[in-house]
């Protein structure tokens, strides 16, 4: 499946954020069970033998396949074919465009009996204020919404979503890209948000999701996206990519240009890197994970091509640290947050109050 934007590194169909979206997809005790059945004692508790470990995976991948099995029967909505774009074609007329499209896909969706997804998607219209660079309303669905004035700026923030992020639960996610918006506004008015959904995201309980496939697919349209974007913004405009969960993956996946000054990974289960750096950037690499993050039980193994190894917030993998307070893994962008105020001045370009020491 193509997005068909030409001009914003259209994504193609591959088949995954905090362990749901960035702005904080529901760390389910369904997917973190999932995630633990490897053991929650972390990587020593995979450390007992062959056996046990073979034990260990041959459970938890049998929890995230039993799941997906009755998804899989569900009805896609109905949808019309993305538009397309010159190379050079505007901001404003890519989101006029896309808003025309977004309308048609919730018309289609209520005709089609799909009332549901067409009152989700009158909701992204944002009463025709909405601004998507790209916009796919079939199957899971593809976003990429802008909040703020693009051209004007000079601080741009890409938040990467993970696990379960689709046009059925974007309304979490950009909750999130709104609260930092509007936190980056209060202190950098020249500041934009941009939520990339810009692949298909894995379930949160399912083999996808433990495997780099889908974050490989991904990076293939972030970069491309990226250098895109840094044409669109200001001259000299510098971005940052907020990677949540499994978007940590996709992020420590995609080479960087060098208008990204700073990727930011938070809730993450690994990159499948063993240092920082090791990632294909030359932008600084923070980390950090809230104390009521479920994610730090899961296990930082790799075996047979499954787990993504290597804690990041381990000060071993060299990236710098940031503190996130007591945030859960949905609640990293929620405002008035310890962990919205470290990644707010990450992307405004000040040291964040809670690093520590870090040259």
């Amino acid at each position: 499946m193509q997005t068909g934007t030409a001009g914003t590194g259209g994504t193609t169909g591959a088949g995954a954020a905090g362990a749901g979206d960035t702005a904080g997809v529901a760390g389910s005790a369904v997917g973190a069970g999932a995630a633990l059945a490897i053991g929650t004692g972390g990587a020593g508790g995979v450390g007992g033998g062959g056996r046990r470990r073979r034990t260990l995976l041959a459970a938890l991948v049998a929890v995230a396949v039993a799941f997906p099995i009755s998804a899989a029967a569900s009805a896609e909505a109905p949808a019309p074919a993305p538009v397309t774009f010159a190379e050079d074609a505007a901001p404003q007329v890519r989101y006029a465009a896309n808003r025309a499209n977004l309308a048609e896909a919730a018309r289609m969706a209520q005709e089609g009996d799909r009332t549901g997804r067409a009152a989700r998607l009158r909701t992204m219209e944002a009463a025709g204020a909405a601004q998507f660079l790209a916009f796919d309303g079939r199957g899971k669905g593809r976003a990429v919404e802008v909040f703020g004035e693009l051209e004007t700026t000079d601080r741009v923030a890409v938040l990467v979503p993970g696990s379960d992020t689709t046009l059925d639960t974007y309304e979490r996610f950009r909750a999130g890209a709104i609260a930092l918006q509007e936190r980056l506004q209060a202190g950098h008015p020249h500041s934009a948000v941009v939520a990339w959904l810009g692949y298909d995201t894995p379930g949160t309980v399912s083999t996808t999701v433990l495997t780099a496939a889908r974050a490989d697919v991904a990076a293939t349209e972030l970069a491309p996206f990226l250098d895109r974007l840094g044409a669109m913004a200001a001259p000299g405009a510098r971005l940052s990519l907020l990677c949540h969960s499994y978007g940590s993956v996709v992020c420590a996946r995609t080479t960087t240009g060098p208008a990204v000054s700073d990727v930011a990974l938070f809730g993450s289960p690994g990159t499948g890197a063993s240092a920082a750096r090791d990632l294909p950037t030359g932008a600084r690499v923070w980390a950090g994970r809230g104390s009521g993050d479920w994610v730090a039980d899961v296990p930082h193994v790799r075996l047979g091509g499954l787990g993504f190894g290597t804690d990041p917030v381990d000060p071993a993998f060299g990236a710098r640290a940031f503190t996130t307070g007591g945030a859960g893994h949905s609640d990293y962008l929620k405002p008035g947050t310890e962990s919205l105020e470290s990644l707010a001045a990450i992307v405004v370009g000040t040291t964040p109050a809670s690093e520590a020491g870090h040259a």
